[in-house]
């Protein structure tokens, strides 16, 4: 029955279709072309290369005419003992940068957001973005003027107050420690870029309010600033994982030397001796193809992680 009242039935917008939007919005998609050729060319043509690494590859012959091998080549660079070296270092090298960059990146950022002169914040954050833009070819020297054991500057002052000459550079414990200093000092201005963005999104009205009931600055810290910012961190929690197999060329090989080969020896320098030093270049690219793999399925298993404990993840 009838009450006497009309139920109106909201009518529902025709879809248009994708041509309309192709149209409407060309010349944001003709802006993209450049972009895309670029990606084409230089990232995906490329890929082509891949299949050195089941090849014997022959330079004069090509990849074309190069004998197809399968998976010969990676059980030969597998049964490398100075390979699985390579691999151990590149991860320890690694985890202890992340160990010890990630939350200091994190503190540093926090320190940043709390200056209240726009001007000093402004040149302390010039001054620690710096060292991003030297070259490691100048961090190298700057590092040995430093710590080398004959004349550096930080031997002569322990020299000075009694205290003996320190290895740096020529013992391994001790390289780790100045290898891993360097990379610190270098990038972890340029790290609290992303954080510092972040933490401008943080609503102003919820400090405001935890100051009324009383919240310390410790407080309002822990409960308020950084879960605000905690997708942030998983986020570039879980791309710093995905890159553990990957490691700078620069670093390592300007830093390394003879007697700390044995914990400077990582991929890269692995794959520059044997690919460019020995021309061994199916080899090279197996390490290299090895290392791509190893990260993706790092960046698809962190972000599993992430996803089971709650978070969003990042694919």
């Amino acid at each position: 029955m009838s009450n006497g009242k009309s139920t109106a039935v909201p009518v529902q917008a025709k879809k248009k279709p994708s041509w309309f939007y192709l149209k409407r919005d060309r010349w944001l998609y003709f802006m993209i072309i450049p972009v895309i050729v670029y990606y084409f060319i230089f990232k995906y043509i490329p890929m082509y290369g891949v299949s050195i690494a089941f090849k014997n590859f022959n330079m004069f012959t090509g990849i074309t005419g190069s004998e197809w091998v399968g998976l010969d080549v990676f059980g030969k660079v597998f049964k490398e003992p100075l390979f699985w070296s390579s691999v151990k270092n590149t991860l320890v090298l690694n985890i202890s940068i992340l160990l010890i960059e990630f939350p200091m990146t994190i503190i540093l950022s926090l320190m940043l957001n709390e200056i209240i002169s726009l001007k000093f914040k402004k040149f302390a954050q010039s001054i620690l973005y710096l060292p991003h833009f030297v070259s490691w070819v100048v961090v190298a020297g700057i590092v040995t003027n430093l710590f080398s054991a004959n004349g550096g500057t930080i031997n002569n002052m322990l020299n000075a107050i009694g205290i003996q000459t320190i290895p740096f550079l020529s013992n391994e414990k001790w390289w780790i420690f100045t290898y891993v200093a360097a990379n610190i000092w270098k990038e972890i201005g340029w790290g609290t870029i992303i954080y510092l963005a972040a933490l401008t999104g943080v609503d102003e009205n919820l400090y405001e309010a935890a100051y009324i009931d009383g919240a310390t600055k410790l407080q309002r810290l822990w409960y308020i600033t950084l879960p605000s910012i905690k997708p942030v961190i998983i986020t570039m929690l879980i791309l710093s994982l995905s890159r553990m197999m990957n490691i700078g060329l620069d670093a390592p090989l300007l830093l390394g030397n003879q007697k700390v080969a044995a914990v400077s020896e990582v991929l890269s320098t692995y794959v520059y001796k044997i690919g460019l030093t020995k021309a061994q270049y199916s080899m090279a690219t197996a390490v290299g193809l090895f290392q791509s793999v190893i990260n993706i399925i790092m960046l698809l298993l962190v972000d599993r992680i992430a996803k089971i404990m709650g978070e969003d993840g990042l694919l």
